[in-house]
């Protein structure tokens, strides 16, 4: 009865965990680079945007100012956003911001509270960038593309 009740539980354990897994292998695939309306720029490469939000690029391509928005560091979304689209932890991303900001050389990004004020705040800012997770997006923003390298 013993062994049942270990073999039980082992089973359960087991479900809870690959739930878990497909749960997080579903929202990976709804990270979303967005940009305001009038953002000249369709598509971009996985480098382009880590130079983006790493504060290296500030302008666009016609000038005009880039506006990055993130979430906290502590967030989910901001911690898979720096992982599977950046190719890097958020510690790393908040050094480099740090190593800009002291030294004077740029500007740390504008933070946002949540996922909704991301969406107000690209949709208002021209210039503007973030990212989501969501599905639809309200008029005054747009999806980036994403191009992989190599």
């Amino acid at each position: 009865m013993l062994n049942i009740r270990r073999i039980g539980c082992r089973l359960l354990l087991a479900l809870v965990m690959l739930f878990g897994v497909h749960h997080t292998y579903a929202d990976q695939a709804k990270v979303r680079v967005i940009v305001n309306d009038n953002v000249s720029v369709n598509a971009l490469s996985e480098s382009r945007v880590r130079w983006i939000f790493s504060m290296r690029q500030t302008t666009w391509e016609d000038g005009s100012a880039i506006k990055v928005y993130v979430l906290h560091e502590q967030d989910p979304i901001h911690q898979h956003f720096c992982k599977n689209v950046l190719g890097m932890f958020p510690y790393q991303l908040e050094r480099m911001w740090n190593k800009l900001a002291y030294s004077g050389l740029g500007e740390k990004p504008i933070l946002v509270n949540d996922s909704q004020d991301m969406i107000d705040m690209v949709s208002q800012e021209p210039g503007a960038i973030g990212y989501v997770i969501s599905g639809s997006l309200p008029p005054g923003m747009r999806e980036l593309k994403i191009s992989k390298e190599g």
